[in-house]
């Protein structure tokens, strides 16, 4: 665990010097997939983790002031978009995972649907789906749309490195009645598990935080040193997942993995567009908001871009919902439907 702290650390704080986007978190994963690709055995704790999202969820639920509430109108389209999003970049992974990986089709499809790597994977396995593939797919996804968002805005020059956005105020600039309601949100995870919301860890903290900001009981955020560490956790976290594994696993994997996200970030471009179309949102935010990256790491990139947090936030929440909930019974649907026209 030192080990992979020490390594994401000194990863992100280069990142950070080079004023690259995303630094923290970009650093921290890149240089720890490395080294666990090299053979060195690093390791992050799941309880750390899951500490680092919470405060990663106070922190992203200080995006929502009061002024949101007059924009929430403005977003029923681009969700709508969402939902049409997640069924046709499903459907056209599923295909392209089945004709040239040639994959059964739970581990297809449960690889190809872009929601949360924990719920697929464990849901594609009950279903018989190969769990390996699953989440090495999901890893590698995550991975490179965190790598290329934010280095395509650059390109693109819808991102600016003199405009980033900060990470936090310093410890001593929070009012002692802040820390005490920020910390406070922390109950937003044993509430939400009891609820069976999915990513608990992340959106529990996430709503309470939210709702004492809408509320105008605060306008405090975390310390920007401890946002900067739960990047780095996090980061590390993310390329631990590849210790262990064959280079040639990983390697005949990857190519699939990059034809796949490729596909999707055509998709999540073209939704994007054609939603801006109707609303006006704007292109960037629209990309993060449909982008299939995990709920942290795309949250945290329109954090470090200064996108529009909130509008990031709240898509990839119903994204996830939507997921979870609708997505084994899509599965199962297919499936049948599948059985009946073979029969005929």
């Amino acid at each position: 665990m030192t080990l992979a702290l020490g390594i994401g650390a000194g990863g992100g704080a280069l990142f950070n010097l080079l004023h690259l986007p995303l630094a923290w978190l970009m650093g921290a994963m890149l240089f720890t997939t490395a080294a666990a690709m090299a053979g060195v055995r690093l390791h992050v704790p799941r309880p750390l983790r899951g500490a680092m999202v919470m405060i990663l969820g106070v922190m992203l639920g200080s995006g929502f002031t009061p002024a949101i509430l007059g924009r929430l109108g403005e977003w029923t389209v681009s969700l709508s978009g969402l939902a049409a999003y997640l069924a046709v970049a499903t459907v056209l992974g599923v295909l392209f995972l089945q004709r040239t990986a040639r994959l059964d089709p739970a581990t297809a499809y449960f690889t190809a649907t872009p929601g949360g790597l924990n719920e697929m994977v464990m849901v594609g396995t009950r279903m018989g789906g190969d769990t390996r593939t699953t989440a090495l797919a999901h890893a590698l996804r995550v991975m490179l749309v965190v790598i290329v968002i934010p280095f395509a805005f650059q390109a693109l020059g819808l991102y600016d490195p003199a405009k980033r956005g900060t990470l936090g105020p310093a410890l001593s600039a929070l009012d002692p009645v802040d820390v005490a309601l920020l910390a406070l949100c922390a109950l937003g995870y044993p509430l939400a598990r009891l609820l069976r919301v999915p990513a608990a860890q992340i959106v529990g903290p996430m709503l309470l935080s939210a709702g004492i900001h809408l509320a105008g009981l605060t306008e405090g955020r975390p310390p920007g040193l401890l946002v900067a560490g739960a990047q780095v956790v996090i980061g590390a976290a993310l390329g631990c997942r590849f210790t262990g594994l064959k280079l040639s696993r990983v390697g005949r994997d990857g190519v699939t993995a990059l034809g796949l996200t490729g596909l999707m970030l055509l998709v999540t471009t073209a939704a994007a567009c054609a939603v801006d179309a109707a609303t006006g949102l704007g292109i960037a935010a629209l990309i993060l908001a449909f982008a299939p990256g995990g709920l942290a790491e795309m949250t945290l990139v329109a954090l470090a871009l200064n996108i529009d947090v909130a509008l990031v936030a709240t898509h990839h929440m119903v994204r996830i919902i939507l997921i979870v909930t609708l997505a084994p019974a899509a599965y199962l649907a297919w499936r049948k439907w599948a059985a009946v026209a073979e029969r005929r």
